[in-house]
């Protein structure tokens, strides 16, 4: 109201963009990662991790070792909120042994530690502007009218579609 615009916050539906992409992305036979580093080699082909990589903030390992095997690899993009913390002893037990994330509070870190995890931090303003580009390319191909997106504030408009 203060500058006469209409305004919106997005974020959740661009972080649930982020995790859907990634789930596909990882799924496709030719990106199936065997190792940890594989993980973050696949993000390394996302242009946004691209270039959060030339700034040192690309994604990176910070539990395990990058020649452990995968396994089954759970995406947790949500930036709100990181959840319980007595739910990954539990996700161990059901098979997961990489977990991906924006993410992660010294509190959760321990607990993952705890439950021999890998973790692979995708670097939390580069999956917001996975998630938006996302959300957008969604929203430009719907809109009736064409619209200015405006990249600001470390933003950077990479369009998919």
């Amino acid at each position: 109201r203060l500058i006469n615009m209409p305004f919106m916050c997005m974020h959740t539906p661009a972080d649930n963009h982020v995790h859907r992409y990634l789930e596909a992305i990882f799924k496709q036979k030719s990106r199936i990662p065997r190792l940890v580093e594989d993980v973050v080699k696949v993000l390394n082909t996302i242009p946004e991790y691209q270039i959060a990589g030339k700034f040192n903030t690309g994604p990176r390992i910070i539990l395990g070792n990058p020649k452990r095997p995968a396994g089954k690899i759970l995406f947790e993009m949500t930036g709100g909120t990181e959840g319980s913390k007595d739910v990954f002893d539990k996700l161990y037990k059901a098979g997961v042994r990489t977990l991906v994330s924006m993410h992660l509070s010294e509190g959760h870190f321990k607990k993952v530690k705890d439950a021999n995890l890998n973790v692979v931090i995708a670097g939390h303003i580069s999956s917001d502007t996975l998630g938006l580009n996302l959300l957008l390319d969604n929203i430009e191909q719907a809109a009736r009218e064409r619209f200015e997106i405006i990249a600001c504030s470390g933003f950077t408009r990479i369009k998919r579609k």
